[in-house]
C-alpha cells in the first residue's frame, strides 16, 4: 500500500466517525508517518500508532495555548503484518480508533476490558 493510499485509509476512518466525535477534536492533529523511530519506540516494538498529549478529560484552563495533541499512525509496521488488503484496512482502522480512544481518556486497561486491545 502506497503512502498516499495508507493516508487515504486513515482519512476515511476519521471521516466515518460520528459528527459528535469529530466535533470533540480540539487542538489535535492526526499524522501518518512511516515508522516511530528510536525516539518514540526505543525498544523497537514496531508501534502501529501513538497518542501524545493531554487527554480531553484531563484538560483544564491551564492547557490553553499548548501545542496540539498528536495521533501518529505508522505505515511500515502495519505493512509488516503481511495482511491482505481488507484485513490491513481493518487493522489501520482499529489503530486509529485505539489512539482516538486515548485522546478521549480511555486507557489500555479499559480498552482491553471492552475487547479493543
Amino acid at each position: 500500500m502506497s503512502p498516499d493510499e495508507f493516508e487515504a485509509v486513515v482519512d476515511d476512518v476519521v471521516l466515518s466517525l460520528p459528527e459528535w466525535v469529530r466535533e470533540a477534536f480540539d487542538n489535535l492533529v492526526i499524522l501518518v508517518e512511516d515508522e516511530a523511530g528510536e525516539a518514540l519506540d526505543p525498544e523497537g516494538h514496531g508501534l502501529l500508532g501513538l497518542y501524545t498529549g493531554i487527554p480531553l478529560p484531563e484538560r483544564g484552563a491551564d492547557t490553553t495555548g499548548n501545542l496540539p495533541d498528536e495521533i501518529r499512525i505508522f505505515r511500515l509496521p502495519h505493512l509488516a503484518l503481511g495482511l491482505p488488503d481488507p484485513e490491513l484496512r481493518e487493522e489501520i482502522a482499529r489503530t486509529v480508533m485505539h489512539e482516538i480512544a486515548h485522546y478521549f481518556g480511555i486507557d489500555d486497561d479499559h480498552l482491553e476490558e471492552i475487547g479493543w486491545d
